[in-house]
């Protein structure tokens, strides 16, 4: 075989291999883009960016919803505790002045908490009546659960700490919140209901009224 004949035959083997391995480019660059980053948070096991340690401590607290509902699903027990709301209300406050955080923002960003614990109660009663196979059928102790929350309640407010100066900066608190947010909701295959609620507890995570001095 010459050294044009042998040159041909490799020319084409590089051609045929070249046209083989063509479907996977895209997908290479596909995995250079922000959706597929979002999915390696998710596969990490954490969300992405400076909030995510406080977006997986609300997204757990909403997972703890899931208890909340299937503790009082045919008890009776009624959704809204106002009671109780204005309990953990006060005891965070108390725990936000400790701190050193702003008490009302404190209150504000837990007040969302609550909201989105009642959406996920409400979805999941309005879905296990309509579909009664669906529902529970066992009752967690509801004690246990708000012993959870009470650390929960804890941890978060660490975190609220640990990002005053970043939720102080509107724009880099949206961009940042958006990439946690998003990151989480995919590493824990949130639904429709627990999506609704992540964007209800999440509300009052940016702050547009920070004080000058913490910017």
């Amino acid at each position: 075989m010459n050294l044009r004949t042998r040159m041909t035959r490799y020319t084409m083997i590089a051609g045929m291999f070249g046209a083989a391995t063509m479907p996977a480019a895209p997908q290479a660059m596909a995995a250079a883009t922000p959706t597929s980053a979002v999915g390696s948070a998710a596969e990490a096991g954490t969300s992405r960016g400076r909030l995510g340690p406080l977006t997986d401590g609300v997204i757990e607290r909403i997972r703890v919803s899931d208890d909340v509902a299937a503790a009082k699903f045919g008890t009776g027990s009624p959704i809204e505790d106002p009671v109780r709301e204005e309990q953990v209300l006060e005891q965070v406050r108390k725990q936000a002045v400790a701190a050193e955080l702003d008490p009302d923002a404190a209150v504000a960003f837990f007040r969302d908490q609550i909201t989105a614990s009642k959406v996920v109660q409400k979805g999941l009663f309005a879905r296990w009546t309509a579909h009664p196979q669906e529902a529970p059928t066992t009752r967690p102790d509801l004690g246990q659960i708000r012993e959870r929350l009470d650390r929960l309640t804890t941890d978060l407010l660490a975190e609220l700490k640990n990002t005053e100066r970043v939720r102080d900066q509107p724009v880099a608190c949206t961009v940042q919140l958006g990439l946690a947010t998003a990151s989480g909701a995919a590493r824990e295959r949130l639904d429709r209901l627990h999506r609704r609620a992540l964007k209800a507890a999440t509300q009052s995570v940016c702050r547009s009224d920070a004080p000058a001095g913490r910017r």
